[in-house]
């Protein structure tokens, strides 16, 4: 799908046709609207078809007097309950007085970007129109962190009353969108400092300041993104040693439990056996006291266990 937008009475208009000063958003285009650009605006095919590549790393570009930046952002997921965000690559294409974004898929950075009516300006300010576009992605980072960030807190809660693989599973999965997120966001801020001090842009003091803007939400990002992983990862270690611990205890007691079972079973197999010299058989309490007997040694293990577990050493 491609959209079209003209700067008309301090705004941004969506208009049917190209204009030599406009911002063409492409959301998932076709192959028309990929040759159709690229004639009209003389860019080179593989900078509107790269971004639309999931797997294309962040990087700068500058070919034929068009500048190509793609970075990663954050994009909702419908279909996940546990981690609803994951990142695709944005592909901003700088050439002429027109700015043209590329996207596989429908991003909430650009919808935010129209809606922030006093952040927007002309596309023929191309350096300062796609960086205030990259504000609002590095914004858009820091808002997803704090919702995953919550989401964790809620499922350690739940954790602290009842472990179940359930629940870590579910860490696990925003344990990876944190991966993801990190991953990304260091690959962005390097496309960032690598246009920021590239010989073949030329930005007015005003695009640099945008720019560092930009570069700084990012950064800011980035290090939200990795403390939320490190506290996520400690977390997990935390509840794996727990569970180890519990399955210990479980041990134990079981060890101790078949002890103290195996006292009157090994009487009992004693005294079971076809012998007529065993003690006490021709005793009218024979039964009495081989049963207070093996009772008594049961007694004693278990008062061995419970001092032995008193003082920790057991």
């Amino acid at each position: 799908m491609m959209t079209i937008y003209r700067w008309e009475n301090g705004g941004l208009k969506e208009t049917p046709q190209l204009s030599s000063s406009c911002w063409v958003n492409l959301v998932e285009p076709t192959t028309t609207e990929i040759e159709s650009v690229a004639s009209y605006c003389n860019v080179p095919r593989d900078f509107l078809t790269d971004p639309l590549d999931r797997d294309e790393r962040p990087r700068f570009d500058y070919e034929d007097d068009a500048t190509l930046l793609i970075v990663h952002v954050p994009c909702p997921v419908d279909d996940d309950e546990v981690a609803p965000y994951c990142t695709v690559p944005l592909g901003i294409i700088l050439i002429g007085e027109s700015v043209i974004t590329v996207c596989s898929m429908r991003t909430p950075v650009t919808t935010a970007f129209l809606d922030q009516i006093r952040r927007v300006c002309p596309p023929k300010d191309k350096y300062r129109f796609a960086f205030r576009l990259l504000w609002h992605g590095g914004v858009l980072f820091l808002r997803y962190l704090h919702d995953i960030h919550q989401r964790t807190i809620d499922l350690e809660d739940e954790l602290h009353e009842s472990i179940s693989n359930k629940v870590l599973l579910k860490l696990l999965t925003i344990e990876k969108t944190f991966v993801y997120f990190t991953t990304s966001l260091k690959a962005d801020t390097i496309a960032l400092a690598r246009a920021n001090t590239s010989r073949q842009v030329v930005l007015t003091e005003d695009d640099s300041d945008q720019l560092e803007d930009a570069l700084v939400e990012y950064q800011q990002a980035l290090e939200t993104a990795t403390i939320h992983a490190n506290i996520l990862n400690g977390t997990l270690d935390t509840f794996a040693s727990l569970i180890n611990n519990n399955l210990n205890n479980v041990m134990k007691y079981l060890t101790a439990v078949t002890i103290l079972l195996a006292v009157p079973t090994l009487v009992a197999s004693i005294y079971g056996m076809n012998l007529t010299t065993l003690p006490f058989m021709a005793h009218p309490h024979s039964f009495a006291i081989v049963m207070g007997f093996s009772g008594a040694l049961g007694f004693v293990i278990a008062a061995v266990f419970y001092i032995l577990s008193k003082k920790s050493k057991f």
